[in-house]
């Protein structure tokens, strides 16, 4: 009990402050409607209850499985079974990935239906799934993280050239989508216990991340080699509001049936995984199942009140401010608001703290987590800002702001010791989780709708600058340690 009334002050200490903000905006700048107001404030409430129940659970059931299955793949001398094992870890965790769905099921609606929602989702799955292995193989053959993001990213921007602009914003925003609450406890788990298990006491920090980074680049190769092999024409599409009913708790209700559905399809594979693997290799106690199993409860219900929140509550209202700013012609209000935004909703994120909590152990307290954040929420608020102003600015592309920024995140590796290396490129694809796909997202395409702006190529690639920017900054953040380190 103790341990979960620590996770509920961490997170009202980071919800409390977007949902503060929220409340300024409504009686000082844009009044919202009184029910969508309220509804904001509901969902407010469960983001809090449910990300507490989440991360309690994550720590009692998801983190133990990767970290047992990072374990039993040390121990395979076959480089095919490693090599098999995780192309299907790979496959099953993205297909499982709720904030995916949510940008997929965006990604239909926007195109008007060209790009089917489970086309985007397999393909995504595919991408990663291969990346994954590549990654495992990288950890047990001790090959050069830097090196192979070099090689990775290289072939991604070769793709580039002869990929629609339409499709590249798709690609980059799908990095993000694909590695967020569920997939990333896993990853850094599995990551972990492979590192902790390596031959000749070679385990160290330095290799306890990367694996993260793979799945986000699988990502982009998957969404980006579908639109090669596609033959989809011109995209256009409205978002519309899903939501329907116009009393306070109409919403909550309305989607609390398909969220719960989302989750569970979302936990299942997990859970198969590990019954699977509980037969055949692990042979734990009783008593050990029974607390994996009542953790994977406490994740099922954390997640979908917390979806449940953010979908019914946090979205509708992120796009509505949005829409209603630019109503007021102040387009450096926009520009602010942007800011303040990703400065707030990253310290909301659930795989966040996953990760943040992760660093700290790794480094046994050396780098701590408060040092990570700022710089993560410093970045991504950057991140927002830049994509509004080219929302506001239409001679600014997607590329002008893509191509110079991972071409800087790729030469700073060779000044960033190696584990802010794997760490700044894990915490890209963490970054930008299901409070940036959602609010922050919602709050895009509120400011593209009423600037007529192109919902597609416009309003999206928002989350992929979200997903780049804490490559630079925790990078720099690195530089900053190895100096200090070095002086003292």
């Amino acid at each position: 009990m103790n341990v979960l009334l620590s996770k509920l002050k961490e997170v009202v200490l980071s919800v409390l402050p977007i949902t503060l903000f929220v409340v300024f905006l409504n009686f000082l700048i844009i009044p919202l409607e009184n029910v969508e107001f309220i509804r904001f404030l509901i969902g407010s409430l469960l983001i809090i209850i449910g990300m507490s129940i989440f991360l309690f659970g994550v720590d009692t059931s998801i983190t133990p499985l990767g970290t047992m299955m990072g374990s039993f793949l040390t121990k395979q001398k076959s480089v095919m079974v490693v090599g098999v094992v995780g192309l299907f870890l790979g496959f099953i965790i993205s297909i499982a990935e709720p904030a995916l769905h949510i940008l997929a099921t965006q990604v239909f609606e926007v195109t008007g239906g060209a790009i089917n929602n489970w086309g985007l989702i397999i393909a995504v799955s595919i991408g990663l799934a291969i990346m994954i292995a590549i990654g495992l193989l990288r950890k047990l053959f001790d090959l050069s993280l830097s090196v192979l993001l070099l090689i990775v990213y290289s072939i991604i921007f070769i793709l580039v050239i002869f990929t629609p602009s339409s499709f590249v914003v798709i690609a980059f925003d799908s990095s993000g989508a694909t590695t967020g609450a569920m997939a990333v406890p896993f990853l850094l788990s599995l990551s972990l216990g492979i590192s902790s298990m390596k031959k000749k006491g070679k385990s160290s920090s330095d290799d306890s991340f990367g694996l993260v980074a793979l799945a986000s680049a699988g990502a982009i190769l998957g969404v980006l080699l579908m639109s090669i092999f596609s033959n989809v024409g011109s995209m256009t599409g409205n978002i519309e509001d899903p939501i329907i009913s116009n009393t306070i708790f109409g919403p909550f209700i309305e989607l609390f049936g398909s969220q719960f559905v989302d989750v569970v399809i979302s936990l299942a594979p997990i859970l198969a995984i590990f019954i699977f693997f509980q037969i055949f290799s692990f042979k734990l106690k009783k008593r050990l199942v029974i607390k994996v199993l009542k953790g994977m409860v406490y994740t099922t219900v954390g997640l979908v009140l917390f979806l449940l929140g953010v979908n019914a509550g946090f979205m509708p209202v992120g796009k509505d401010i949005g829409f209603l700013l630019v109503g007021l012609n102040k387009d450096w209000l926009i520009v602010l608001i942007g800011f303040v935004l990703g400065l707030m909703v990253i310290m909301a994120e659930p795989a966040v703290y996953v990760l943040t909590r992760q660093i700290e152990d790794v480094t046994s307290g050396s780098l701590r987590k408060s040092s990570v954040l700022i710089s993560m929420g410093l970045g991504v608020a950057v991140a927002v800002m830049l994509s509004m102003i080219r929302v506001l600015v239409p001679s600014l592309e997607f590329w002008h702001y893509a191509l110079p920024g991972y071409i800087i995140a790729l030469v700073l590796m060779k000044f960033t010791p190696k584990l802010f290396v794997g760490i700044a490129f894990d915490s890209g694809g963490v970054a930008s989780g299901p409070m940036i796909g959602t609010f922050v997202f919602a709050y895009v395409q509120g400011v593209a709708d009423g600037k007529g702006a192109d919902l597609l190529t416009d309003g999206f690639g928002m989350i992929a600058m979200v997903a780049l920017a804490p490559l630079i900054a925790l990078q720099l953040l690195g530089i900053v340690y190895k100096y200090k380190s070095r002086k003292r």
